[in-house]
């Protein structure tokens, strides 16, 4: 929880300069937080979301969007961001981008939108649409890191440049990592183009599509183990 502690120390500094400080005896670098407990089943840790105000985003959404689909899921998917129908539905990928992920989930992996899992970088939408920030990134993510631990996925495909990127302290970019197999101790990451993108750029769809073929031969291999 550090990330978070030290985003929070962050946002306080920023208003304290905005008041007119210029020196303060905050020092994130080597402070050690209290640790913060989150609860070890999904639906204690969804109570705990929708009650955050840990960011500014919470001032403006709708409904938080914390995830959902089969908690024991072999595959997870990790988008960006809430968009404007996810943040009146509550739902994860429900507007266009969604439409297209259920066809990629169905048509190429043959499964059920239900047998996966899906979930954000943040609960909440950023307005606009806009990439979250690093701030507001990092804290929300131990929420993400606690789903996943939770859920135990053997994969994890990542959405766009933003999740991949804060799932793997990784900057690389996506046309360079797409489809790439990394490796953590726990589960797999597979990057892959999001689905906003492959609507905006619909040339991309084949690799898109090759990144889920990787994805489905490794799924059934695991099977097979």
């Amino acid at each position: 929880m550090r990330n978070l502690h030290n985003a929070l120390l962050l946002k306080q500094l920023q208003v304290l300069k905005d008041l007119g400080y210029q020196y303060t005896d905050i020092t994130p670098s080597d402070l050690e937080p209290e640790p913060v407990q989150l609860p070890d089943d999904l639906e204690s840790l969804r109570q705990m979301v929708e009650k955050c105000h840990l960011c500014d985003l919470s001032k403006s959404r709708h409904k938080v969007v914390f995830g959902e689909g089969n908690p024991k899921a072999d595959l997870m998917f990790v988008g960006e961001g809430p968009g404007a129908t996810e943040d009146s539905t509550g739902r994860p990928f429900v507007g266009r981008a969604g439409e297209l992920l259920n066809k990629m989930i169905e048509n190429v992996l043959f499964l059920k939108r239900e047998e996966v899992y899906i979930a954000n970088i943040v609960k909440c939408r950023p307005p606009g649409n806009r990439v979250p920030t690093p701030t507001e990134a990092f804290t929300c993510r131990p929420y993400l890191l606690k789903q996943i631990e939770l859920i135990a996925p053997k994969i994890i495909m990542t959405l766009g440049a933003t999740a991949y990127r804060y799932l793997s302290n990784d900057e690389t970019p996506i046309s360079r990592v797409r489809g790439h197999i990394i490796r953590t101790e726990k589960y797999l990451i597979v990057p892959t183009f999001h689905p906003s993108y492959l609507l905006r750029n619909p040339s991309a769809k084949k690799q898109a599509w090759e990144d889920l073929i990787k994805v489905k031969d490794l799924l059934e291999n695991s099977a097979d183990n």
